[in-house]
């Protein structure tokens, strides 16, 4: 079988995996006569920190994975949180790596059970919650985390009912990271730009209506402090029909500074930098003088109550409290001045960060780092019990972090497992699980499965020139195949 593997934005990613059969599985027996020295390992989560995982366990020769996901479709971020026009390249298989979706750990099969199927059970199904912002007005109409803003237009399942209304000419995210500029750069991208991606039809449809001329990005620190990276940054300078709004005396005196930081950050900061202090050159200033949408960087603003229409129906502005920074380095803190302004808007989209919840009454969880709490990936008192990815650390770091995080999970599992430290008999593993789901009604997606789903999305979108046209009900997929 050829080995492929994905790649994230030209970085070398994860495998992919194939059933070891098109649906029948082998019986308890065949599994211990031919397994008895085959460590039977379970993934929870088919996002890129599962996949990782999955990769680095699949070095021991003979280890058996099989990737438990909720959704029935696999991928996770991949899939449903990146935004359409960064799309993923491909994929790989491995006989000894098994995907079964529409299986919600912790609802249909506890972690317990898990644990008695499998050697090990490592956790990875990353941060599916966002963070609160815990100010006044912020359950009102036209206001929604970014989380599920691009949950929306990548067809996650759970987030189709939110219809966000863009009649509005002036949008507000709060905060400053990757996920704010993705969601910035899809609400002030031309519609005919993104046809050809595989955003949904029902999103593509909102966004052609949209009404938003102006995006504003909201941090309570400064430049320095900004959490997206210089290839995000530098796709909104350059989006079509736009122009960027910065304003120079943000950026006094960093010059000054730019040699204390590492080079990433400066190169992004030379980049911010030339874009808010030097005169544009002729092609570029035609460019942003012909412009009909604007994004905006905001520093030194923390939000305190979303202000409501006359109407109390939806949102009619942030009020801000002026900041400044405190303290140096990593201990930098923004604190009020107590100054406010008031910016007008009427969507209000908080990206101010993600956070896991807890999946299993058996597993510990710090509710307050909103992490399990683990050494290595081993979790806490728990042998046999691991965790990788944003449950593992946080919701914090590019892909690549996910990366390396991951393979030292792996590496820790398979050290255990060589020291005699996990089970030491056979397993059922997969076997045992199918028998519980059947009996509960549960019809699991498999890799092939997958594929059909994923050649009728293909075949869907080829109408309209676009790479997929994303099934993003969950009763379809399953009418579909059958189950």
């Amino acid at each position: 079988m050829t080995s492929r593997c994905w790649r994230w934005w030209g970085r070398s990613a994860w495998p992919w995996t194939r059933p070891l059969s098109t649906g029948s599985t082998p019986s308890f027996r065949h599994q211990f006569s031919t397994q008895e020295k085959t460590p039977q390992i379970c993934v929870v989560g088919s996002g890129p920190a599962g996949f990782y995982t999955a990769q680095h366990l699949l070095k021991h020769p003979q280890a058996h994975v099989d990737i438990y996901e909720k959704q029935p479709v696999p991928f996770g971020l991949v899939r449903f949180g990146v935004a359409p026009d960064h799309p993923e390249v491909k994929t790989a298989h491995s006989g000894r790596c098994a995907f079964w979706g529409n299986v919600e750990v912790g609802r249909d099969v506890t972690v317990p059970e898990l644990r008695e199927a499998y050697h090990a059970v490592v956790l990875s199904y990353g941060a599916e919650d966002h963070r609160a912002l815990e100010i006044p007005g912020e359950e009102l109409p036209g206001v929604c985390s970014a989380r599920a803003f691009v949950g929306w237009y990548n067809g996650l399942p759970e987030n189709q009912e939110l219809k966000p209304d863009l009649s509005c000419d002036t949008a507000v995210i709060l905060g400053q990271g990757n996920v704010a500029l993705d969601v910035a750069r899809i609400l002030l991208t031309p519609p005919e730009h993104l046809e050809k991606t595989d955003i949904t039809k029902a999103a593509l449809g909102v966004l052609r209506q949209s009404q938003v001329k102006t995006v504003w990005l909201v941090g309570r620190r400064g430049p320095l402090q900004v959490a997206f990276t210089i290839k995000e940054l530098r796709e909104m300078i350059q989006l079509p029909g736009t122009r960027p709004i910065l304003d120079p005396v943000d950026f006094l005196g960093l010059q000054d500074r730019l040699k204390e930081v590492p080079r990433p950050r400066k190169r992004l900061m030379e980049l911010l930098l030339r874009t808010a202090m030097e005169k544009p050159g002729r092609e570029e200033a035609a460019h942003w003088a012909s412009a009909s949408r604007a994004w905006g960087l905001r520093f030194f603003r923390s939000p305190q109550q979303v202000l409501p229409s006359p109407d109390g129906r939806g949102a009619a502005g942030v009020r801000l409290a002026v900041t400044r920074l405190e303290g140096v380095g990593e201990a930098t803190r923004a604190v009020p001045t107590g100054v406010m302004e008031d910016l007008p808007c009427g969507l209000v989209l908080s990206s101010i960060g993600y956070k896991s919840r807890p999946i299993d009454p058996s597993v510990p969880f710090d509710s307050k780092l909103g992490v399990i709490p683990n050494v290595e990936g081993r979790v806490t008192d728990v042998p046999g019990l691991y965790c990788s990815g944003w449950v593992k650390r946080g919701p914090t770091g590019v892909i690549a972090t996910t990366m390396t995080d991951s393979f030292l999970t792996g590496q820790t599992l398979l050290q255990d497992l060589k020291a005699g430290l996990l089970p030491s008999g056979p397993r059922p593993g997969s076997a045992a699980i199918q028998a519980l789901l059947s009996s509960r009604g549960v019809q699991p997606v498999s890799f092939s499965d997958w594929e059909k789903l994923d050649a009728e999305e293909v075949a869907r979108g080829q109408s309209t020139g676009k790479p997929r046209e994303k099934l993003v009900d969950p009763q379809e997929m399953l009418c579909l195949l059958g189950h």
